[in-house]
């Protein structure tokens, strides 16, 4: 049976999100490992369309596993760029470069 999404879940990724440092970019499969949820990824990726409910949270960070930005979400690669991360193409995040090491 599936688990309920509950307001504690979500500040528990949210938490996690919020501890990327600048300049540095995580997956969601990352970020659903650090929680303790391997194979969450679109969890994760359903509570950061949502962060904006729950504060100001720094969701731009958070890339898939390859390094490609989210498909709507318009100024995610503009956030980056203004923390000197580095991308492969125009789509795609540099994580060898830019990857978030925790």
């Amino acid at each position: 049976m599936a688990e309920v999404l509950t307001e504690d879940l979500i500040y528990e990724i949210l938490s996690v999100v919020e501890e990327i440092p600048e300049g540095k970019a995580a997956s969601y499969g990352q970020i659903a490992r650090l929680i303790g949820r391997d194979k969450n990824a679109r969890l994760v990726g359903k509570v950061l369309s949502m962060a904006e409910y729950y504060g100001k949270y720094p969701c731009h960070r958070v890339v898939n596993h390859a390094g490609r930005l989210a498909p709507h979400f318009p100024e995610q690669k503009r956030l980056l760029e203004e923390e000197n991360v580095k991308f492969k193409d125009g789509n795609h995040v540099d994580m060898k470069v830019c990857g978030w090491e925790c």
